[in-house]
């Protein structure tokens, strides 16, 4: 989560306004503009499941179009949501820098625009011709990279990544973000330098590049969202499913140049009152369950091989970030909230799904309305037997 104040948190369902403005710019967030919104016309979406986390719509008016205006090839926008306490100055997060996709020019003589993340930006800079990428440390590799498509943009590293992991030299043809994230080559091979970190990246809502872990439902709790909070929670709506669910990771690390391939490292769900348990040990003692009367055992097993992963350790790190995020798809929540600008997709809340039961959930996406005063989530965790 974006830093908040802890009384300012407290005190969101008691706003009593939600200013917003726009800005942009056709140097490269060298120099920016404030424009008119059309009210209720700007929407934000943060999706960590998405390649582009942050999307988004708005409708400017006291802007031109064209190349002194806005354009759908130079022009970037930034968003910003504000909190209004009482007898306090408006409290100001930023809503997602943007790169314009699309421009249209409304009969009210507004224009609409649709906005993408700064990964779009990205994934078209593709490599002009095939070169070489590295060795170096991950942390000069990822900011040369970044820096070549996106001029002045910069790069955080969050705790739980090791920005000095040496990488190995990674051959790449033309796609830089397949490189700079979790992609293949042309052949299929895995070259994401994020991932073999165990970790993603992604364009974070103040437009910097942002490498961080996988979250977790172990991580600690930025939010509680409880029933009782001003009218806070708001027709939760869980679900199941079993899409995307694993609960056995095999990775390992193999350069493809003669030296001794790396791993396999394994990590599986070892949680007996888990619903995704995979037994006590289903790569040494696959036959445990049978023998221990565990039939309602079931193993999905996933398995990924990068070139980048060059150390046991490092291999045992991506596979526990990939189960962490592979085992909590079954069980999801939807919800309506009072609008907290500072969540950030892949924040942990806890969340008052019935009076006095509260869950652990991991924000998967969160989109609003600026100037709305509620927020729409939806959330995964891990389903547990009852017992």
């Amino acid at each position: 989560m974006m830093p908040i104040a802890p009384a300012v948190l407290a005190a969101l369902p008691q706003a009593i306004g939600r200013p917003y403005y726009a800005e942009w710019s056709n140097d490269g967030g060298a120099t920016w503009q404030r424009c008119g919104l059309v009210a209720g016309s700007a929407s934000v979406t943060a999706d960590r499941t998405a390649e582009t986390r942050y999307t988004g719509s708005a409708d400017v008016v006291g802007v031109s179009e064209g190349r002194d205006g806005v354009n759908s090839i130079a022009t970037n926008v930034r968003l910003r949501q504000g909190v209004q306490l009482p007898r306090q100055d408006p409290i100001w997060f930023p809503a997602g820098r943007y790169t314009v996709t699309r421009t249209r020019r409304n009969r009210s003589g507004s224009i609409a625009l649709e906005l993408d993340g700064l990964e779009d930006d990205l994934r078209s800079a593709s490599l002009p011709v095939a070169r070489t990428v590295g060795p170096g440390q991950a942390k000069d590799l990822v900011e040369e990279l970044v820096a070549e498509a996106l001029p002045g943009v910069p790069v955080a590293w969050r705790s739980g990544i090791d920005a000095s992991t040496q990488v190995p030299q990674i051959v790449a043809t033309d796609d830089r973000w397949a490189i700079l994230s979790s992609g293949t080559d042309s052949t299929g091979t895995n070259t994401g330098i994020a991932a073999a970190l165990a970790g993603e990246l992604w364009v974070d809502a103040r437009g910097v590049v942002t490498v961080g872990p996988v979250p977790t439902l172990d991580d600690p709790a930025v939010w509680r969202i409880g029933r009782g909070l001003g009218g806070a929670l708001v027709e939760p709506q869980p679900e199941q499913a079993r899409e995307g669910l694993a609960n056995l990771w095999v990775v390992s690390g193999d350069g493809g140049d003669g030296s001794p391939a790396v791993g396999p490292a394994f990590a599986w769900d070892d949680d007996p009152n888990s619903i995704t348990y995979a037994g006590p040990d289903p790569v040494g003692d696959p036959l445990a369950p049978q023998r221990l009367g565990l039939n309602g055992v079931r193993l999905r097993v996933q398995k990924y091989a990068s070139p980048l992963i060059t150390s046991y350790g490092q291999a045992l790190e991506v596979a526990q970030a990939k189960l962490a995020d592979s085992l909590g798809v079954q069980a999801s929540l939807s919800f309506t909230s009072v609008c907290n600008p500072a969540l950030e997709a892949g924040d942990l809340v806890e969340v008052e799904t019935a009076p006095g039961m509260w869950e652990r959930h991991i924000i998967d996406s969160l989109s609003y309305t600026l100037g709305a005063a509620s927020m729409s989530c939806k959330t995964r965790t891990s389903t547990r037997r009852v017992t």
